[in-house]
């Protein structure tokens, strides 16, 4: 925090995060600025505690996150004169600030959110890595600067009407908002500088984003295949830096198998490999897995679910400080739990469908550039299929996409995925917002324009959709656990190789993630890299016209919902009702409902909740 800092105050924000980092802990205080870390001991375990300081001390740093080229920045800073005491990657931060100033963070390599207090200039700068993959929340008023890597650790004001319509828009709340209203996230890769005058300024360092069209490579593919697998591989063998072992969360589809393919190969020992499963058999993706697994001869770590739903919507609610509505955050939430008891970091895929192209939601958009006006005529036929319990049935694809083939190429994006319309919104909350979520979309779309269509498209899930839904979810249900995620396919050496490749190498018809299905092939099973799209889902449908039914109708009673006065009771229980009948797959709309439902009985209604992992257990020992 920055302004008049207190130091119990300081204190208490830090023991909410404990889970973050339950092995140590530091504060600093210096006249207008406190800072608190929580370590998640990896790198440099008996040197690496923070805060860390420069050479004089003149410069103090705390960090969330890891930095991939520490090693070689360390060589690079040593050369410059600078004197190191430890061999952690976050000394090498406050080094390179002092080297660099505000450019320091364009070096790193790696996932970060960082503060560094320069009592020289008397200023604070915060830092968000280039992808978000770590998360920084802040929140400026009269003069103070509190800052935390989750919203539970700030103060709760009042909840931000227009994040709220863009949670029921996207089941997720984008950047720069958070739900509450005087709190904000630091959009990825931007900075914040905090000056003693109190001024506080945000500035973007990295822009990740597609190439113009004229700019795109034009190689032989079976060049282009050797590249990418070599990229991959100095992705991971970066990503592999630590002084403890290091597994991967396998989920039986390409990303993750390649991930564990060359892990494999870059390390000596059996890489410890974790998967999960369902009894319902369209939701089991332990097959595939065990192939990879078998293959490489890993640790390999599996567990079949029968999970009960009405304990774990109400766990879920506590570990993530935002409404957070991603069905899959629980199947992460179970296998980073897994992977919790037997490592303390873990690769993950996250990344890879939206660089290489693989949501059928791309598709969708190619063919709808050829018959999106006769979509419409089908329309009537299409509205009447009955709705199934599967994975993502072929009749909710079809419904989405005559709904929305005929919309101009963004818009048309968004109604692929689109949770509660605007129409929707009103009904359900009693009020016509004039704040449009799909605005931020526009936005980001507009930064890209000379790009390639598609192109644009990915770049928007890349920048929206990855970051405030795939990278929170990653983040909050592997923390929980104390269990660091990596996510390889997010570093420089991958994506700005990705950015360049033309449509043909990502989308063909049909075919998703051509490229990098084909740099796959020499190393995977034949039945991961052309089977299905895979990922931790779950049967949600189904489990709404099951076992989850009475509890889904006791959070969202009329008496609840008029008690935190957000949503009208009416629409919620038809909505319930058509999706028991099968009259319409609502699960994910009441899957939204009961995310936020359940989240501000947990953080607003009640003290927000204090998060105890299994490691943090072992340590009281």
């Amino acid at each position: 925090m920055a302004g008049s800092p207190d130091r119990a105050h300081l204190e208490a924000m830090s023991a909410t995060l404990e889970h973050r980092g339950p092995d140590a802990s530091g504060e600093y205080v210096d006249g207008p600025v406190a800072l608190a870390s929580r370590r998640l001991s990896i790198i440099d375990l008996a040197g690496g505690d923070q805060p860390i300081f420069n050479e004089d001390g003149s410069c103090v740093v705390v960090q969330n996150g890891e930095i991939y080229n520490h090693p070689e920045l360390m060589r690079e800073l040593l050369h410059d004169g600078h004197t190191y005491r430890t061999h952690s990657d976050t000394e090498t931060i406050v080094h390179l600030y002092e080297q660099h100033d505000l450019d320091f963070a364009r070096r790193l390599r790696g996932m970060f959110a960082i503060a560094i207090w320069d009592q020289r200039r008397r200023r604070l700068v915060l830092a968000r890595d280039r992808y978000g993959i770590k998360p920084l929340y802040y929140r400026a008023a009269g003069g103070t600067l509190e800052f935390a890597s989750e919203v539970r650790a700030l103060p709760r004001g009042e909840i931000d009407l227009d994040a709220l319509e863009a949670f029921l828009a996207f089941n997720s709340i984008p950047s720069p908002y958070s739900i509450f209203r005087d709190v904000r996230k630091l959009p990825a890769g931007h900075l914040l500088v905090w000056e003693e005058s109190g001024e506080v300024r945000v500035e973007r360092y990295a822009h990740p984003a597609p190439v113009q069209e004229t700019e795109l490579r034009d190689d032989d593919e079976a060049e282009l295949v050797e590249e990418l697998r070599a990229r991959m591989r100095d992705s991971v063998r970066a990503h592999l830096l630590a002084d403890v072992p290091v597994g991967v969360l396998l989920s039986g589809g390409v990303d993750s198998s390649l991930l564990a393919a060359l892990a494999a190969q870059e390390t000596s020992e059996a890489v410890h490999t974790f998967t999960i499963g369902f009894a319902e058999r369209s939701f089991d993706e332990r097959a595939d897995a065990r192939r990879v697994a078998e293959r490489y001869d890993t640790n390999h770590h599996e567990l079949l679910l029968h999970p009960d739903p009405t304990l774990l919507l109400p766990t879920l609610a506590d570990a993530f400080d935002e409404p957070f509505a991603d069905s899959s955050a629980l199947p992460t939430y179970l296998v980073s739990q897994l992977a919790a008891e037997h490592v303390k970091v873990a690769l993950s895929g996250e990344g890879g469908d939206e660089l290489f192209g693989g949501y059928y939601t791309y598709a969708a958009d190619l063919l709808a550039d050829r018959v999106g006006p006769l979509a419409r005529l089908a329309s009537p036929l299409v509205e009447r299929l009955p709705a199934s319990g599967g994975r993502v049935s072929l009749e909710y694809r079809a419904k989405r996409f005559v709904r929305a083939a005929h919309l101009p190429p963004l818009e048309r994006h968004h109604g692929w995925k689109e949770i509660f319309s605007a129409d929707a919104r009103a009904e359900l909350t009693g009020r016509r917002s004039a704040f449009d979520p799909v605005d931020v979309y526009r936005a980001r779309y507009a930064e890209t324009e000379g790009a390639e269509e598609l192109a644009r498209l990915q770049d928007v899930d890349f920048a929206m959709y990855l970051v405030d839904d795939l990278l929170v979810k990653t983040d909050r249900a592997s923390m929980a656990h104390s269990l660091e995620a990596r996510v390889p396919f997010l570093d420089p050496v991958v994506t700005n190789f990705a950015f360049e490749l033309p449509r043909r190498q990502r989308v063909r018809g049909l075919s998703k993630k051509v490229l990098l299905r084909k740099a796959a092939e020499p190393l995977l099973p034949r039945e991961v890299v052309h089977g299905r799209k895979r990922g931790f889902s779950i049967p949600a449908a189904a489990w709404l016209r099951g076992e989850l039914e009475p509890f889904a109708r006791a959070t969202l009673s009329a008496d609840t919902l008029q008690r935190q006065g957000f949503f009208r009771a009416e629409p919620v229980t038809r909505l319930l009702d058509e999706h028991v009948a099968r009259r319409q797959d609502n699960s994910r709309l009441l899957w939204g409902l009961l995310a936020f439902t359940l989240w501000y009985e947990h953080h607003v209604e009640q003290e927000p909740p204090l998060l105890r992992s299994a490691r943090m257990e072992a340590l009281l020992v």
